[in-house]
């Protein structure tokens, strides 16, 4: 029978969990000279603190991507912080620069781009633009909880079929397939692909690790939604965290490929800057028996680090113990079928520039 991890008493200097939150504290921003230090969450009007919404006024959306490793040059934010709460978030970090906290402040606090849709368009229209994949997104979630209502994300997508620029969306969230019309337009010109980020099978383990996400069986379901209508979808065992999730990577793919996933990909746990700290915090709140395994575990794929930021180490790790996760990853998808060659290329060749006339619409080439 699998254990219940979650506790209802804090372990000695580790903050109590906060239900639906992955953080229950905010770490020092490394920027800052000051510091609030408090334990846990401590406003008695407010025991289960909101998220907060407020306007991101940046003029331009298109973020350019100069790390080697990742599998993108370009991407579109429409949200900076993610309610998603996923503890392991690597993107964590990114919210100190705005003069936030990489813990509770980034998933209560986030900057939502407005005019997204719109700064799309101009960047698309302009003479300057280069056709080539857009990532959603690069670093946050796309389809976090207040896109339901703010469409920020569907209204991206829409300006993008209207240029027929192609698309690589990744997320957690079943929300995606609200958007299938959307996607089929992209998808008749070759310009979209979708891939649903998989952590665990378990919702022992998604309900404390990732609170504010799909269930593991939802996602699923997207996967066989999008495969069914047509859209291109894959499946990312993202973030593997030795001596907790990784004996369930095959199992993950056979899932997805069984739902209609056709690509697959994965990234060992990364812990850069206050991520360590918020993780060493995670674990010991709910999985005390375990954590200096996990560690010890983390550690052998770093030369003895938890965390190794080098360009083509820091996703997969080296030594014997990352040799036999990619060993395992490779051989089951052959098995599968997975990633064969030709399978999800993006083209750009059907790419146009819109032009508003007396006469209708005009293209240029």
């Amino acid at each position: 029978m699998e254990p219940t991890h979650s506790r209802t008493l804090p372990v000695a200097g580790v903050p109590a969990p906060l239900r639906g939150r992955g953080v229950a504290h905010d770490p020092p921003n490394r920027f800052e000279r000051v510091h609030v230090e408090r334990d846990g969450w401590t406003d008695p009007e407010d025991p289960a603190p909101r998220t907060r919404f407020l306007r991101d006024r940046s003029r331009t959306i298109v973020a350019r991507n100069q790390s080697p490793d990742v599998g993108f040059d370009v991407s579109v934010n429409p949200y900076r912080g993610c309610e998603h709460g996923c503890v392991y978030c690597y993107a964590r970090p990114n919210h100190e620069y705005l003069g936030f906290s990489a813990g509770l402040d980034f998933e209560t606090k986030i900057l939502v781009k407005e005019e997204a849709p719109e700064l799309l368009r101009q960047a698309l229209s302009s003479r300057r633009w280069k056709p080539q994949v857009l990532a959603m997104s690069g670093v946050t979630d796309p389809y976090q909880p207040v896109e339901r209502r703010l469409e920020i994300t569907r209204r991206c997508l829409e300006v993008a079929a209207e240029f027929r620029n192609p698309v690589s969306i990744i997320t957690k969230n079943h929300m995606v397939t609200r958007d299938i019309d959307v996607l089929q337009r992209l998808g008749r010109h070759d310009a979209v692909h979708v891939t649903l980020s998989v952590t665990s099978l378990r919702r022992s383990i998604q309900r404390v690790m990732e609170p504010r996400t799909s269930i593991p069986r939802k996602r699923l379901q997207a996967i066989a939604a999008l495969a069914e209508a047509g859209v291109p979808v894959g499946v990312n065992v993202a973030p593997v965290i030795p001596g907790l999730t990784d004996h369930e990577l095959p199992a993950i793919l056979e899932a997805a490929a069984a739902a209609g996933a056709n690509r697959a990909a994965y990234i060992v746990l990364r812990l850069p800057y206050a991520v360590r700290e918020i993780f060493e915090a995670w674990l010991e709140q709910h999985f005390p028996d375990r954590a200096a395994k996990i560690l010890n575990r983390l550690a052998s794929l770093h030369d003895g680090k938890l965390y190794d930021g080098r360009f083509g180490v820091r996703q997969r790790g080296n030594g014997p113990f990352a040799e036999q996760i990619r060993t395992m990853f490779e051989v089951t998808c052959r098995r599968l079928g997975l990633n064969r060659p030709g399978l999800g290329e993006l083209s750009t060749a059907a790419f146009r520039r819109p032009v508003a006339s007396g006469q209708g619409e005009l293209f240029d080439g």
